[in-house]
């Protein structure tokens, strides 16, 4: 089973359709039960998690194979980037309390840089998560391609 947070957007609804075609188990993890009842009529277990949630995080991705990870994004963070900073710190509680075996984290294009600028956000997360014992990919695309179909 893979837990995925975000599902109910374009990537992680996307990450979710294609582990489903592979006849993979989904536990969709979502801030809101009710907009994943589209995702539990498709044969996902939905969990009611939120980013600043510790326990519910870790019960969402206790027992699964993998999470996927993707953040809300935050355009006007404060400056010290504290929103980042906490959603890093309950990120790494909550997978080091369920140890998946592997995390693919969406990051972004930039996370790399040294300079702060708005990608900080992920480059303190990626930084947070990369001490964690188990496999984590980060994912840092340049731009998303929508309705491509």
């Amino acid at each position: 089973m893979f837990a995925i947070t975000g599902i109910t957007g374009q990537v992680g609804g996307e990450v979710a359709r294609s582990l489903l075609a592979a006849h993979q188990s989904v536990r969709a993890v979502v801030r809101d039960v009710g907009k994943g009842k589209a995702w539990a009529e498709q044969g996902c277990h939905v969990v009611n998690a939120d980013m600043n949630d510790a326990a519910a995080l870790t019960d969402a991705f206790k027992g699964v194979d993998g999470v996927f990870v993707l953040v809300p994004p935050n355009f006007d963070p404060s400056p010290d980037f504290r929103e980042a900073q906490s959603v890093a710190t309950t990120l790494t509680s909550a997978l080091d309390a369920a140890r998946p075996d592997k995390v693919v984290y969406l990051s972004t294009i930039g996370a790399q840089a040294t300079r702060s600028n708005l990608s900080t956000q992920h480059t303190i997360i990626e930084q947070a998560l990369r001490k964690l014992p188990m496999r984590i990919t980060f994912l840092r695309p340049g731009w998303f391609m929508e309705n491509s179909r």
